[in-house]
C-alpha cells in the first residue's frame, strides 16, 4: 500500500477523518502530536525556540505558551518562517523513524501521514499520493472562531498565513469535502479509502 499524505487547511476538519481511520484500524502518524513532542521542555527543538523567541514565550512550568507563540508567528511571517525552520525536520525525522520500519515490515499495511502544511513543509515529496480535507472557507472561518475562541480578524491571520486551500485542492490527487454533516464524510472517507485499494491493486 502507499504511503498516504493528509492535509487540508486550519480548521477544514482533518481530525474528523483520522479519527475515523483510527476507528477503522488505519494507522494514522500525525505529524502535530509529533511536533509537539518535540517541543517538550529541554528537547532540542525547546531549546532551538527558547533562544530564537525568548523566556517570554516560555510558561512557568518551562512549556511553550503555544497561544502566545501562535499571535506573534501568525502575525510575523518571518518568525513563522524561523519556527518552521526548527520544527519540519525534527518532525519529518520523527515521522520517518516510525513509518520506514513499519512498511519495511509489512509493505502492505496503510498508513497515512496527517500533515496541516504537508505541502508548504514538503512532506508530500515522501508520499506517494495525497489527500485533502477541504471546506469553503466561509465556513473554515466560522469553525475556527468557535473552535479556538479566535476574532475574526486573527482567524483569517491564521487562515491566509496558510497555503490557499484551492492551491491544496490543485495539488492533491484525492478530495475530501466536509463541508456537510460528520456521517457524510466518512461516507467519503470510505469511498475514497475504496479508491485507494482499486489504484493500488492496478498499479501493483
Amino acid at each position: 500500500m502507499p504511503l498516504i499524505g493528509l492535509t487540508g487547511g486550519i480548521a477544514t476538519g482533518k481530525s474528523l477523518v483520522t479519527d475515523y481511520l483510527r476507528d477503522k484500524g488505519i494507522l494514522v502518524v500525525d505529524a502535530d502530536q509529533l511536533a509537539r513532542k518535540m517541543v517538550e521542555p529541554g528537547r532540542p527543538a525547546w531549546e532551538k525556540i527558547r533562544r530564537e523567541f525568548g523566556r517570554e514565550y516560555l510558561r512557568k512550568d518551562q512549556t511553550l505558551d503555544r497561544r502566545k507563540l501562535g499571535d506573534l508567528v501568525f502575525a510575523t511571517p518571518e518568525k513563522r518562517r524561523a519556527l518552521e525552520r526548527i520544527i519540519h525536520p525534527e518532525v519529518l525525522n520523527a515521522a520517518r523513524k516510525i513509518i520506514h520500519p513499519l512498511l519495511d515490515a509489512d509493505p502492505d499495511r496503510w498508513i497515512i501521514f496527517s500533515v496541516p502544511l504537508l505541502f508548504e513543509s514538503g512532506f508530500d515529496k515522501i508520499t506517494d499520493r495525497v489527500a485533502v480535507v477541504y471546506v469553503d472557507e466561509a465556513t473554515q472561518l466560522q469553525r475556527l472562531i468557535m473552535r479556538d475562541g479566535l476574532t475574526k480578524a486573527d482567524a483569517l491571520k491564521r487562515i491566509r498565513a496558510q497555503m490557499p486551500i484551492e492551491e491544496k485542492k490543485n495539488l492533491a490527487d484525492d478530495l475530501i469535502d466536509n463541508s456537510g454533516a460528520p456521517d457524510e464524510t466518512r461516507r467519503q472517507v470510505d469511498g475514497w479509502l475504496l479508491r485507494v485499494r482499486l489504484s493500488d491493486k492496478t498499479s501493483g
